[in-house]
């Protein structure tokens, strides 16, 4: 999450790899919120993000966030992120601050509040640096990516209520809702756009539950909506994304054929 300040509102992350690996779409969305929150007061936190992933990026390439500040009133502060690589922009994003104010803590039900969900064994999953993921009952027959799973951050990020924020954002693009949607034929592909409201202040370095679902497939595209919780049942975030949803090309297609067959041998 390091940011350098080169200039002001304007700041700079590092390379990721030495190998021209695709950018993790989760990190440049979190080193987003990082990169807003530097230009707001403390006492402020986000609430909601909305951002959209526009070019593939480069983990092997720096990337500077451009922060617009759009407002900043009595309780909230508005903020626009603009992510380049090499001149073009890869990703924007919208996000809002709050500082807070007292009303009834209430919420609907959720899958850990409602049943004892089950912690499996260990998750293969990509992308998972500093993380780790546990599997667990699946609400919906998937061949790729889990849409229910327990997952925790194995860094300590300390009493940081941001660096906390900014790993849970890091997390929540990690899977995919659309894994019930997916056919021998048509798979969900590249996320488009991500969006992710913040309910609850969240330790990251506990066991969070997230736990997805598919609502949409039509015209070349997905989405699914999530909720991310405590182990004790409380809605600490809530996430919508849409992703590409088209039919694999040959190649693709025999790709995917060759796992399914490692996978019964």
């Amino acid at each position: 999450m390091q940011l350098e300040k080169i200039d002001k509102n304007i700041y700079r992350a590092g390379y990721v790899f030495d190998e021209p690996y695709a950018l993790y779409g989760g990190q440049v969305a979190a080193q987003s919120v990082h990169a807003a929150a530097l230009t707001v007061d403390a006492e402020r936190k986000p609430h909601s993000l909305h951002g959209y992933f526009l070019r593939p990026g480069n983990a092997a390439r720096p990337t500077v966030f451009q922060v617009f500040r759009d407002r900043d009133g009595g309780s909230y502060s508005a903020r626009r992120v603009v992510a380049t690589q090499d001149g073009d922009v890869i990703f924007n994003m919208a996000i809002n601050f709050t500082r807070g104010n007292e009303s009834p803590d209430l919420q609907g039900p959720t899958a850990a509040a409602e049943a004892e969900i089950r912690f499996g064994d260990p998750s293969p999953m990509p992308r998972m640096f500093s993380f780790e993921a546990r599997s667990t009952d699946q609400p919906f027959a998937t061949t790729d990516y889990p849409v229910r799973f327990w997952a925790r951050c194995t860094e300590d990020l300390g009493d940081s209520e941001l660096l906390h924020i900014c790993a849970l954002t890091y997390l929540s693009d990690i899977s995919s809702g659309l894994g019930a949607f997916n056919t021998e034929e048509f798979k969900s592909g590249s996320s488009l756009d991500h969006s992710l409201w913040f309910h609850r202040p969240v330790n990251m370095n506990d066991w969070v539950l997230c736990d997805y679902a598919p609502r949409s497939a039509a015209y070349g595209r997905g989405l699914y909506t999530g909720d991310i919780t405590t182990a004790d049942g409380v809605l600490v975030a809530s996430v919508a994304q849409e992703a590409l949803f088209r039919r694999l090309t040959p190649e693709q297609l025999q790709h995917y054929r060759g796992i399914g067959r490692q996978k019964k041998d």
